[in-house]
């Protein structure tokens, strides 16, 4: 029999018990589907998360620093940066802290009736480097506005629309708890793609010298730092150096007998490292519980090809009669059992997709469409296919075994 009567005979066997083959192809269609969603709605996740890193800035070192004195680190640690960056092993630093119940007014508008009221960061001339941000209109924050105490903010897109809508707010005046702060300048918009996390756009970054005249404790106070490195390679040679050089101006933090101070440096990396390997795991364990059904499907494929023999024992026995080889009878059965699940699979790959756009749109808030990845499809489609010719195997082989006589006498 050649191969393309056997698809011919396998799609008229199909057509001839619709509802069955449906039935059958049900479990291949979820298990398929729901791989497929699942998937790639946490693949989504895991790429806004690492959106997320980039956007707040990658190969950054934590630093925690104070001393028991009262005084702060930074001045030191910034100047040590300086000497980090001329030998191109880092590329900024600034303080990491925000401001806690403050009020930003400007003109009617308000940001304590503000559905989202933008946070207020404290940062150094080299914030928006450490940051990831970038300048688009006016200008950042400088060293003359750290030493001169000036009144300067820079505003996040979010921000700059909320309180000014769509005139440029560079220049104008805004107040925090009724201190007034000039806008100097804008930063672009980080996360346009999604409005779940239009929260890191929606920042109001000061001198970290303007916490005096806010009443925050000063500039003394602040003890959470963030190093950028120039890159993935120099940052643990950055957390080296660190440590080296906060030991000596806090003392060792494992010292019980040290009454300078303390410190701790690590990098980020290995967050991102965790968030990484969490979101994996999470993925085969659901991607497992998903492809469950496929196995079902499976084990359903093999009940009705069986079905499917003893239905057809007598064509069979005639087949066999007349010369049919046992290759060509397992050939048949395969292609059918096989037929099934591809087709299932197909109608499982655009269930599939339907539900991995909805997730991306309801679920992440992507403003996007979230497409599922072509790996994940094709091998959904692939492993439904091989679970038809695995499963479809045994009443196959069945078939082909069945000798002619016996097969021709049943009715």
């Amino acid at each position: 029999m050649k191969l393309g009567q056997a698809f011919k005979m396998a799609f008229k066997s199909i057509s001839n018990n619709k509802g069955r083959a449906f039935l059958t192809m049900l479990g291949i269609i979820i298990g398929v589907a729901s791989v497929m969603a699942i998937v790639s709605v946490l693949m989504g996740q895991n790429k806004l998360t690492m959106q997320l890193y980039e956007a707040q800035g990658t190969n950054k070192v934590s630093v925690y620093a104070y001393l028991n004195n009262g005084t702060s680190v930074f001045d030191d640690l910034y100047d040590y940066c300086l000497y980090l960056n001329s030998l191109g092993l880092a590329e900024g630093v600034t303080p990491n802290a925000n401001l806690w119940d403050v009020t930003v007014t400007y003109g009617a508008k308000n940001s304590s009736t503000m559905e989202q009221a933008p946070q207020i960061y404290l940062g150094s001339d080299q914030y928006s480097i450490v940051n990831n941000f970038q300048i688009e209109q006016g200008r950042d924050i400088s060293k003359i506005d750290l030493d001169e105490y000036n009144n300067v903010c820079v505003m996040g897109a979010v921000a700059a629309r909320n309180f000014f809508d769509l005139t440029s707010p560079v220049g104008q005046q805004i107040r925090i708890n009724g201190i007034p702060f000039t806008v100097i300048g804008t930063y672009v918009e980080k996360m346009a793609n999604n409005v779940n996390n239009s929260y890191i756009d929606n920042v109001i970054v000061l001198p970290y010298t303007a916490a005096r005249a806010l009443g925050q404790g000063g500039s003394n106070s602040i003890s959470d730092f963030y190093v950028k490195a120039s890159s993935g390679k120099t940052v643990n040679e950055v957390v080296t150096r660190l440590t080296g050089f906060l030991t000596g101006i806090c003392g060792d933090p494992n010292d019980w007998n040290n009454n300078k101070g303390y410190f701790s440096a690590y990098s980020e990396q290995q967050w991102i490292d965790q968030d990484n390997q969490a979101a994996t795991a999470m993925s085969l364990v659901l991607g497992g519980i998903a492809a469950i059904s496929l196995i079902v499907g499976g084990i359903g494929i093999m009940n009705i090809m069986l079905v499917t023999v003893t239905e057809r024992t007598k064509e069979i026995g005639i087949r066999r009669a007349i010369g049919a080889e046992r290759k060509s009878i397992v050939a048949q059965f395969l292609i059918e059992a096989g037929m099934i699940c591809g087709i299932g699979g197909i109608i499982g790959a655009i269930l599939g997709t339907m539900l991995t756009l909805l997730g991306g749109k309801f679920i992440l808030k992507f403003t996007e469409p979230l497409w599922p990845p072509v790996p994940i499809a094709l091998g959904a489609l692939v492993f439904s296919v091989a679970l038809g010719i695995i499963f479809g195997m045994y009443p196959a082989i069945k078939a082909s075994g069945l000798q002619p006589v016996e097969a021709l006498r049943a009715e």
